[in-house]
C-alpha cells in the first residue's frame, strides 16, 4: 500500500518523547507499506460513524488514519489516547 503523511502528523510525532512509542509507530508505518490491504494489519479499528476513518492502537496511544483508496492510507495524526477522539477525525 502507498503510505502518505499529513502535516499534523508530524507535528504530532515530535510531541511523543518514549522512543519505544516512535519505535512502534515506525513498525507500523512499514507494516502498513507491505500489506496489500487494511484487513491484513493488526490492531486497527473502524470508527464508528465514518467510511473512510481507522484507529491503530500502540499502548496508551493511538494513530487516526484514513484509508483515501484501497490502495492508499493518509496518517493524520498520532496521541494519546485521551485526546485522539478530540483531535480526530
Amino acid at each position: 500500500m502507498e503510505v502518505q503523511f499529513d502535516r499534523s502528523f508530524y507535528k504530532s510525532i515530535k510531541v511523543i518523547s518514549d522512543e519505544r512509542v516512535k519505535r512502534k509507530i515506525a513498525d507500523f508505518i512499514l507494516a502498513c507499506e507491505k500489506a496489500e490491504a487494511v484487513s491484513h494489519l493488526k490492531n486497527i479499528k473502524k470508527l464508528q460513524g465514518y467510511k473512510t476513518f481507522y484507529r491503530h492502537r500502540i499502548g496508551d496511544y493511538r494513530l487516526g488514519f484514513e484509508l483515501v483508496d484501497p490502495a492508499t492510507i493518509l496518517f493524520i495524526v498520532a496521541c494519546h489516547r485521551k485526546d485522539i477522539y478530540r483531535l480526530f477525525p
